[in-house]
């Protein structure tokens, strides 16, 4: 094996994002990723104070969404919910470009919507994740979008946020890191539903995975360790692509 258990684990962020998310389901997939000692939880803003609250004494980070899930919020109010999601304990924010704005070439616009939400994440130390959305873009809205990135200092580009018509693939990752500094990370997500899937993508340089399935590719991963199981089951968000 060219991998551990750890090695896997700390590249998913396990996304409780479902508009659908019950309470009850809400705290099952808390559970579910401090059990399987995942990267993070990303769960929608609201609930941010009471993951930090659930996941103390650990260490899987507190992840949250800005401008979710079409990036279509002004600009203030990105900046307003980083403010907020930060205060509230959160650790890693996954930030939409403004769509509209990128298929309009309005690289202006873009490259300040990003930075209104990266200075305040950079200010309290934590880390910014920029979703493209390249389900709606081409190899060149891509690039530049990569180099926006990679000037602005952001930690990670990512391709999707599950809720578009396609999600991760591989020509998207290799484009995103042959365009981006070493510096910055990439993260996939959308439609990674198994081990293989992710082992796929760890090859061509993700280092993170966005995931619903996070259950059953890591349940994978303890069988081909021929370590025990953890959990039955697999809890896997309908409604979304993750």
């Amino acid at each position: 094996m060219e991998w551990n258990y750890t090695d896997i684990a700390t590249m998913i962020d396990h996304a409780l994002l479902s508009p659908d998310l019950s309470e009850t389901d809400l705290m099952h997939g808390l559970f579910l990723a401090r059990d399987y000692k995942v990267a993070s939880v990303c769960i929608l803003p609201y609930a941010v104070s009471q993951a930090v609250e659930m996941l103390e004494g650990c260490h899987v980070k507190t992840s949250t969404t800005i401008g979710f899930p079409h990036g279509c919020q002004s600009t203030a109010v990105k900046a307003t919910e980083a403010f907020q999601t930060l205060e509230d304990g959160a650790e890693e924010l996954d930030m939409v470009v403004n769509i509209s704005k990128v298929l309009s070439g309005d690289w202006t616009y873009v490259t300040a919507d990003i930075n209104a939400v990266l200075e305040p994440t950079q200010e309290a130390g934590e880390k910014l994740k920029v979703i493209f959305e390249n389900a709606y873009l081409d190899d060149s809205q891509i690039k530049r979008l990569c180099h926006i990135c990679g000037d602005l200092g952001v930690d990670w580009v990512k391709t999707s946020t599950g809720y578009a018509s396609t999600g991760a693939t591989e020509a998207d990752v290799l484009l995103m890191r042959q365009h981006s500094p070493p510096d910055v990370q990439i993260k996939a997500a959308g439609g990674i539903r198994d081990l293989s899937a992710l082992l796929a993508f760890r090859k061509l340089g993700v280092t993170r995975i966005g995931a619903s399935a996070t259950s059953a590719i890591l349940e994978e991963a303890r069988r081909q360790l021929q370590l025990p199981p953890l959990r039955g089951g697999n809890l896997h968000q309908e409604g979304s692509n993750y």
